[in-house]
């Protein structure tokens, strides 16, 4: 009855148009009516406590410094730089696009950050050099999911703290993965392309692959700054945001000479607006996630996943499809707030490594920024190209297949996720 009530309240308010956290919101006060369970007085306990966390320092910072970047057109030198490296093969400017959207994921750990500033610079130039509108802002799209994937991502900062795992294994736990996710995207777009006959750009000489080299040189450090960081222990991954956002600034204003304090303060202000959305969200699920426990919603949803499979392969690929369903209609941050205190506890009882899981259900909900309804990836690419979402969804679903594909790879080698953590963060 109560996973009923839950069920329907959250969509329903969904649906009506209501802002996600507010949603949240009527979702608790109603299921607390519903089941007597949890009394309103607690509420706002719990929404300051579900905020009083050090670890969601790193959010601000993060959203801060992807701005920093992409205000300070860091995004131009590593376009830059790719397409000299790639131009130069058969269809090689969509190969520097994804390889572009890699690099910068690795800045930001935002996906609609990427496709914003990337495929602003990178889906104009293809269209000019004759390639197909809808194949290129395919491969854009596909591309820029690997932002909540490749470290630092938001939302495994997020699940971290939601779930008490560590999010430095989380961020290492991202790298194979997204890797192979950009890697699979190179492929699905050879495929796309190895019968079409686009001009092949003139191969770069040395002198202008170190040029450009030397341009993208200060973003291409910084990943390499912030990981380095943390996997060395000189920082955690919230230090580590606000390193990253000294550098972005640095950089931005005495390198690219773009960063004024007119900008920086607009900057400033988005990035605090961005803030304070995800952060009421987290703030709201958290009383979500009190009422969830008390009224004992993961057991029901426990024994019905056991009514049908005991095996925990079985159980995951489960999640797995109810995760893919669930990321067609909500967005990353709300979604993973509310599924990780429903699941987190089923795969604790059947011996999964929650950031195996987290890892997973991070993929497959970043899956749905690139299927409709709720695609905001599509929607921001299709914005850029100014072609029809049915034409991108002709020459999107392949990579979206292959996504899943790789999804439930992961669950079936859960080391592909697990041995880089093992082996940095001491096992």
């Amino acid at each position: 009855m109560i996973l009923a009530v839950f069920l329907i309240s959250i969509f329903t308010f969904l649906f009506l148009g209501i802002p996600v956290a507010f949603s949240i919101l009527l979702t608790v006060l109603t299921m607390a009516e519903a089941s007597g369970v949890a009394s309103y007085e607690i509420v706002p306990s719990y929404l300051y406590s579900g905020v009083n966390n050090f670890a969601l320092l790193a959010i601000p910072f993060f959203v801060f410094c992807g701005d920093l970047m992409t205000a300070g057109d860091l995004s131009k030198g590593i376009v830059e730089f790719c397409r000299v490296l790639l131009g130069h093969v058969r269809a090689g400017i969509g190969y520097a696009a994804i390889l572009a959207c890699m690099i910068f994921a690795a800045l930001t750990g935002a996906a609609v950050v990427t496709i914003s500033a990337i495929g602003g610079i990178m889906l104009p130039i293809m269209i000019k050099e004759g390639y197909d509108a809808a194949d290129s802002t395919a491969c854009v799209c596909a591309g820029s999911i690997t932002g909540p994937i490749i470290p630092p991502s938001l939302p495994m900062v997020i699940f971290g703290v939601l779930s008490g795992a560590s999010v430095t294994r989380m961020f290492i736990g991202g790298v194979i993965p997204g890797i192979i996710t950009g890697l699979v995207c190179m492929l699905a777009w050879y495929f796309m392309n190895k019968k079409k006959n686009y001009a092949l750009q003139p191969k770069a000489t040395p002198q202008e692959i170190w040029t450009a080299f030397k341009k993208a040189f200060p973003a291409l450090m910084m990943p390499v700054i912030m990981m380095g960081g943390i996997l060395s222990g000189i920082f955690t991954p919230t230090e580590a945001g606000v390193v990253a956002c000294v550098y972005a600034w640095v950089v931005s204003t005495f390198l690219y000479k773009k960063m004024n304090l007119k900008l920086l303060k607009k900057v400033a202000i988005g990035s605090a607006k961005s803030t304070a959305v995800i952060m009421l969200i987290v703030a709201a699920c958290q009383a979500l996630a009190m009422v969830i426990t008390v009224a004992r919603i993961p057991q029901a949803i426990a024994a019905a996943i056991s009514a049908l499979s005991s095996d925990p392969l079985v159980v995951m690929c489960l999640i797995n499809v109810f995760v893919l369903i669930v990321g067609l209609f909500m967005d990353v941050t709300p979604a993973l707030t509310i599924l990780t205190p429903i699941f987190l506890p089923i795969v604790t009882n059947i011996g999964m490594d929650p950031i195996v899981f987290g890892v997973t259900m991070v993929y497959g909900l970043c899956i749905g920024l690139i299927t409709p309804p709720v695609g905001n990836v599509l929607y921001i690419g299709i914005g850029i190209s100014k072609i029809t979402l049915l034409d991108l969804l002709k020459k999107i679903w392949p990579m979206v297949l292959l996504y899943v594909v790789m999804l439930f790879l992961m669950t079936l080698v859960p080391g592909l996720i697990t041995f880089l953590p093992n082996l940095f963060a001491g096992g």
